[in-house]
């Protein structure tokens, strides 16, 4: 079993920064690609970015391509998203998963672990 608990979430003025940050339960962190996605009021939820299980590759959503990064600290059992020069659109809870493999993968059904999310709110 996993847990994964997200944390660093904010209201920040368009133009700013945040980081998140999703700390891991579990001996098997290192073992497994991990992810974040994105759910905004009324809209389906998106994937934003992921990372391989040794960091060594990463993918990103094109919206944010350029302005998010994400990295893993294997070491501490956690992963996080810098998120800079936040747009009105960015707006939304932000979800922290687990990869069923180890590559960085896209897609929600490619995720089998969760954590409860994290609200990013940016005001313009």
């Amino acid at each position: 079993q996993v847990q994964l608990v997200e944390s660093g979430g904010g209201l920040v003025q368009a133009g700013g920064s945040l980081r998140l940050s999703c700390a891991a339960s579990g001996r098997t962190f290192s073992s497994y690609a991990m992810g974040w996605f994105r759910q905004a009021p009324g809209k389906e939820r998106e994937f934003v970015a992921a990372v391989s299980r040794n960091g060594g590759h990463t993918a990103y959503a094109d919206s944010v391509k350029g302005r998010f990064t994400i990295s893993r600290g294997n070491a501490k059992n956690t992963v996080y998203l810098q998120m800079n020069s936040l747009k009105p659109d960015d707006t939304a809870v932000y979800y922290c998963a687990k990869a069923r493999t180890a590559v960085a993968v896209t897609t929600m059904p490619e995720y089998d672990y969760w954590g409860r999310g994290t609200q990013v709110t940016v005001s313009s």
